[in-house]
């Protein structure tokens, strides 16, 4: 297959403006606000019941959201392997984003009469958005070459922060005008679950021009025999292949660290500015709109400064103002000072993603055309980080009573990032503009 073929490369950066509206609208703003209203009761008390189990509706959506992440963890290794050996990566792809959207659809339902039942369908969602980065990610190093990974990476991120954006101002406008719609003003639990509904649709429609326009079977493979045995020979082989990479699996234990801290604050910024700061929830949102604008010129940023400094060096630059933001959260103390640091974060946080899975593209052997597997190891370390962090930012709040002191673990992650990113001292990474030397140290 031809490489950055326009038609492919711009399917390919379609999907993020597909699937990041569950994102931002699910994960990040209307649905954790409507889902803590339907689960307060009349008299204020927040415990729900579960499948028999009494628990708080904060501490049920923590787990649903930790369950999504190890369901997916423990699956994605072996469904790579499976899709690697069969050639059926797209198909994959395209089953666990219609399990994603379709639940997302399914949200439109969310009424305390169906409270378990839309848990469970969250659940799902995560897992379908979850799943299918997997094979989106591994489709980076067949569609392009490598000195336009950086370039195609921050692009797909910047289309999907606009996207996302686009939709949830359009959504907002429903729950705060409702009357422009045509829905009544005391309806209020209609427009959220039109906004689930409309996520859903959105990333189901867009999703088709991806679908359209990726090959599904690069490497022509013609799979015999049992798909399954075959995929664990071929997920065994990809493991032995691993423990030959040193440099492959620091750059993962790099990622591991900084990821925690990057993906801990992206969960719990919001609650950071209910509890700590006391802020409303128009502030909070105005402050998610602007870390998702001002990230868009982040990414495209970090794909510059990569290439002039190496993707190494500019991730350590991402983590050192990483370091900086956690010190100026700890300091922090009303609304302004939140939505400077909401810029700065925005500005560091698509570049940093972006940049990390163009950078673990690079790593990957050339001749391997074991893509989805080689991933499944990236997308594992990103789901087992945002579980330890999130645990370890929640247990630290909780024994100390302030979620500032939680904001000191973050800075170790980041420390611990920046001393292994250190070690990953690939010539290529670390000097692009020298001709290549893969194996020369600095």
């Amino acid at each position: 297959m031809q490489k950055n073929n326009p038609a492919t490369t711009r399917a390919w950066c379609f999907y993020d403006w597909a699937n990041s509206v569950y994102s931002l609208v699910i994960t990040s703003t209307i649905f954790p606000i409507y889902y803590s209203a339907v689960a307060r009761s009349p008299s204020g008390a927040t415990a729900v019941d579960f499948l028999g189990l009494q628990l708080e509706s904060a501490v049920l959506f923590s787990y649903a959201v930790s369950a999504s992440f190890l369901i997916i963890a423990a699956l994605s290794p072996f469904l790579t392997s499976i899709a690697d050996y069969s050639g059926r990566k797209k198909l994959f792809m395209q089953l666990f984003c219609y399990l994603g959207s379709l639940s997302c659809v399914g949200l439109y339902f969310f009424t305390k009469e169906t409270f378990t039942f839309s848990v469970i369908l969250f659940v799902l969602a995560s897992i379908g958005y979850s799943g299918s980065i997997v094979f989106y990610n591994a489709y980076l190093p067949e569609i392009a070459t490598e000195d336009q990974y950086d370039k195609l990476s921050a692009r797909g991120f910047a289309m999907g922060y606009i996207g996302s954006v686009l939709l949830l101002i359009f959504n907002l406008a429903m729950i705060l005008k409702p009357g422009w719609f045509g829905i009544a003003a005391n309806n209020t639990s209609l427009p959220p679950r039109i906004a689930f509904l409309t996520t859903g649709l959105w990333w189901f429609g867009f999703a088709q021009y991806t679908f359209y326009h990726l090959p599904g079977n690069v490497y022509h493979r013609k799979p015999e025999g049992s798909w399954l045995l075959n995929g664990f020979r071929e997920l065994k082989k990809v493991l032995a292949q691993v423990q030959h990479l040193p440099l492959l699996k620091r750059f993962l234990l790099a990622y591991f660290f900084y990821n925690m801290g990057v993906q801990t604050v992206m969960y719990v910024a919001t609650i950071f500015g209910i509890e700590e700061l006391k802020l409303p929830d128009d502030a909070l949102i105005l402050t998610i709109l602007i870390i998702q604008l001002v990230a868009i010129a982040g990414a495209y940023g970090f794909a510059v400064l990569s290439k002039r400094v190496g993707n190494i060096r500019a991730l350590i630059v991402a983590v050192v103002i990483w370091i900086g933001i956690c010190i100026g959260a700890y300091f922090i103390q009303g609304a302004y000072d939140f939505y400077i640091l909401a810029a700065v974060v925005g500005s560091v946080m698509g570049g940093i993603q972006s940049l990390s899975r163009s950078t673990y593209s690079k790593l990957i052997p050339a001749h391997t055309t074991d893509h989805a597997s080689f991933f499944s190891f990236y997308d594992v370390t990103e789901k087992i980080s945002i579980v330890l962090g999130t645990l370890a930012y929640g247990a630290i709040a909780q024994a100390t009573g302030s979620m500032r002191n939680s904001v000191r673990a973050l800075v170790v992650f980041f420390v611990l990032g920046l001393v292994f990113l250190s070690m990953v001292r690939w010539r290529k990474l670390m000097q692009p503009d020298e001709p290549e030397k893969t194996t020369a140290p600095l």
